[in-house]
């Protein structure tokens, strides 16, 4: 859906395992702006191998540029978070210069893949304790390590080059929602990510991921358990989804809101653990839980983890730093969760 005109904007697209979601943003007058979104879904997403079908991504990326009138020629995207490995390693004693080769060193030691299959990215943290130290000559640092699998970046690279789109950068997931959900928000947050087919938990802490999680539990997860307990259609299924959700007030009786807890469960028990881990490792309280991803729409979803985490959870709003016509603000917050990725990797551009 074509916006506005537009001379320097920037496309966020985001490679999902059920489709692809375009954002085009543009800065006007010190602010972001829509240009432009559109997006491509499958309910079979099983059969729709997105992120390893080059020819396929490619294909559907135009499809949407060119049905949505976006002109930007340039885009940001990012790797699923469960491909990416991140760690966060406390390096003592090392001056500027042997950084790169002790990173690499450490990297041997907590990367369970051959180094030559991955690529290494960093990113010095915590500099106001690094300054401390200097003072007391002692130079410890303390470094983001993310590594990405060389053969996957090489298939992100081919579907932009198949789609004829300058690619200037590639990041993971988290850091798009931290850009889009947070900002400059520097509290212990944790964002909880409910896809189609996974769900991936990230605590972040002034700005910076600490712990990222993922498992295999999402959306469609949660429509096949109330299918098959139910008994009833995958069509059908969806609808009660959304229909009831997780109501703690549901119809005496009823079998949907059981199924949608138990189906639930896992994604429950993940962000249990991680809370438990981080506190207790960090002697650290997570201040809050944000929400995203299309099954964070799910009913009731945020009541029902408050409830029984006993933790504020909202559904984060990735609009928040984007300017747009109002009268498409009921529209724009509906599909917002689903666009998060998107909208965060656009706006690295426009910072």
């Amino acid at each position: 859906m074509a916006l506005l005109s537009n001379s320097a904007s920037y496309m966020g697209i985001d490679i999902g395992s059920t489709g692809i979601k375009i954002v085009e943003l543009k800065k006007e007058s010190g602010k972001i702006k829509l240009a432009s979104y559109g997006f491509s879904e499958s309910e079979k997403s099983k059969t729709m191998d997105w992120q390893n079908n080059p020819e396929l991504s490619a294909r559907v990326i135009k499809k949407i540029i060119r049905e949505a009138g976006i002109s930007a020629q340039s885009a940001i995207s990012a790797l699923p978070t469960f491909s990416v490995f991140s760690s966060i390693l406390n390096l003592s004693n090392v001056s500027k210069k042997d950084i790169a080769s002790a990173i690499h060193w450490e990297a041997k030691k907590v990367i369970p893949l051959p180094l030559e299959d991955m690529i290494l990215d960093w990113k010095e943290i915590d500099a106001s304790q690094k300054e401390k130290n200097n003072k007391q000559n002692v130079n410890n640092i303390k470094v983001l390590l993310t590594g990405a699998p060389r053969i996957l970046v090489k298939k992100y690279i081919e579907i932009f080059k198949l789609a004829k789109i300058n690619l200037l950068s590639l990041e993971t997931e988290t850091f798009s929602l931290i850009r889009s959900l947070l900002g400059n928000d520097k509290s212990t947050i944790m964002l909880v990510e409910v896809g189609a087919s996974t769900t991936d938990v990230s605590v972040v802490d002034s700005i910076i991921p600490i712990l990222n999680r993922s498992i295999d539990v999402g959306g469609e997860k949660i429509t096949e358990a109330i299918a098959k307990n139910l008994n009833i259609s995958l069509d059908k299924s969806e609808q009660f989804k959304y229909d009831l959700g997780v109501s703690a007030i549901a119809s005496p009786g009823s079998k949907a809101p059981k199924a949608i807890i138990d189906a639930v469960s896992p994604v429950v028990n993940e962000i249990k653990y991680a809370i438990n881990h981080f506190q207790d490792k960090n002697n650290k309280k997570i201040e809050k839980i944000v929400l995203s991803g299309g099954s964070a729409l799910l009913p009731d979803l945020t009541k029902y983890l408050a409830k029984i985490l006993d933790m504020k959870v909202i559904i984060g709003d990735p609009w928040s730093r984007v300017s747009y016509p109002e009268e498409l603000k009921p529209l724009l917050q509906e599909i917002g969760p689903r666009l998060a990725v998107a909208i965060g990797l656009a706006i690295r551009e426009l910072e």
